[in-house]
């Protein structure tokens, strides 16, 4: 019973620990210096499994490329300043959301979950050749992020058709 004891006490503190960490900001990780738009291409999906992109294909020998590929966003009704005006919104309302840049065609915001402060960078981008808007969403750090920037974009793409 006494061991018993110990490992509960143990559990409990490193579990305290880990959320303190997270609470002082030990898991935000460091914003990417390269982010936005180079080549009509938004930044490759991380090679680890906590990201997913919509033009995940367009890296050739990405070792991720086929598992981190999500469907990009459709324009409401054809018109891709209205849905990046109605894309802006839904951020702007999405819980841990902080938008860093907002443009005519480009949307730029870090999500951070309430508990451990992880943050990640998430990208819109209003491709006008393909008719869509591309996305790309990404952990800081770890290795994986158990689907959370999968489920997220399905979230934005989901809010983004009720409007």
């Amino acid at each position: 019973m006494r061991w018993f004891k110990r490992i509960l006490w143990t559990v409990l503190l490193l579990t305290l620990a880990t959320v303190g960490a997270g609470q002082a900001g030990l898991f935000k990780g460091t914003a990417p210096t390269d982010l936005g738009v180079r080549d009509g291409k938004l930044k490759a999906p991380s090679t680890s499994p906590n990201s997913v992109s919509s033009q995940a294909g367009l890296w050739p020998g990405h070792p991720r490329a086929q598992e981190a590929q999500v469907a990009p966003l459709a324009l409401k009704n054809g018109d891709g300043p209205a849905t990046m005006a109605a894309l802006l919104e839904v951020v702007r309302v999405a819980p841990g959301a902080v938008v860093m840049q907002s443009g005519p065609d480009y949307l730029y915001a870090q999500f951070t979950t309430p508990l451990m402060k992880y943050t990640d960078d998430v990208e819109f981008w209003l491709d006008p050749a393909a008719g869509v808007v591309q996305v790309r969403s990404a952990s800081r750090v770890g290795n994986s992020d158990l689907g959370a920037n999968r489920q997220r974009v399905e979230a934005v793409r989901a809010h983004l058709a009720r409007r």
